[in-house]
């Protein structure tokens, strides 16, 4: 049966990866980006594009475009990563990431909210390096701080939403070969996107709120 899936940053990485993944399963993708790409042309899949979420603007676009669609995935992908250190203290980088990892996804599922039903899902795209006990190493002050935020956000919501019946997963990809980390990852986009969407095609509200690593593992806040 074919599904709605809402897909953002889906121009490149592992957003274009799980919407080639979705597409070939015959599921109804609609691909949001600011700009997007010869590879994502290709797929044949709805592109919604000029659509910045940190902004109020690229937010009502997004709702017009989808006007009438249920919803039946959100898929909340886009991110950045910035690099700050102690000695290297950037606080304006630390605030963009905390725009558009932390905030822009929630502003954006808040905004959809009357496209999405019983038994409809809210997917979040974080990071291990967004846990507490897991950070061995420090640095990264606004990556790790934004997707903190982010997955405490996303608790919050799938609180929210449990009268509705709609399931909020919270997903590590895994340290995956994308531009993001100039390609020095240990899997390819494509592997995370079918761990990712197996996650969440099998996502129940038993698990929802649930912090999971892409290979199944449960993480620690």
């Amino acid at each position: 049966m074919s599904r709605n899936i809402i897909i953002t940053g889906a121009n490149r990485g592992i957003g274009l990866a799980m919407a080639k993944v979705c597409q070939q399963h015959g599921d109804k993708v609609y691909a949001l980006c600011r700009t997007s790409s010869p590879a994502l042309n290709e797929l044949g899949v709805e592109i919604i594009s000029n659509i910045d979420i940190t902004s109020d603007t690229g937010i009502s676009q997004a709702v017009t475009a989808l006007a009438g669609i249920k919803i039946d995935l959100l898929i909340n992908n886009a991110g950045i990563l910035r690099d700050e250190s102690l000695s290297n203290f950037n606080q304006s980088t630390i605030v963009e990431q905390f725009t558009v990892n932390a905030l822009a996804p929630l502003v954006l599922t808040q905004a959809l909210l009357s496209h999405l039903s019983s038994g409809s899902k809210v997917a979040f795209i974080t990071s291990r390096m967004g846990s507490i006990t897991d950070n061995s190493s420090g640095g990264r002050y606004g990556y790790r701080m934004s997707k903190a935020a982010l997955n405490i956000g996303a608790m919050s919501l799938a609180k929210d939403l449990k009268r509705q019946h709609i399931a909020v997963g919270i997903y590590h990809p895994g340290y995956v070969q994308t531009d993001m980390v100039n390609h020095g990852g240990d899997i390819s986009a494509e592997v995370s996107a079918q761990r990712l969407l197996g996650l969440m095609n099998n996502l129940s509200m038993d698990e929802s709120g649930v912090f999971k690593h892409s290979n199944g593992e449960t993480l620690p806040w």
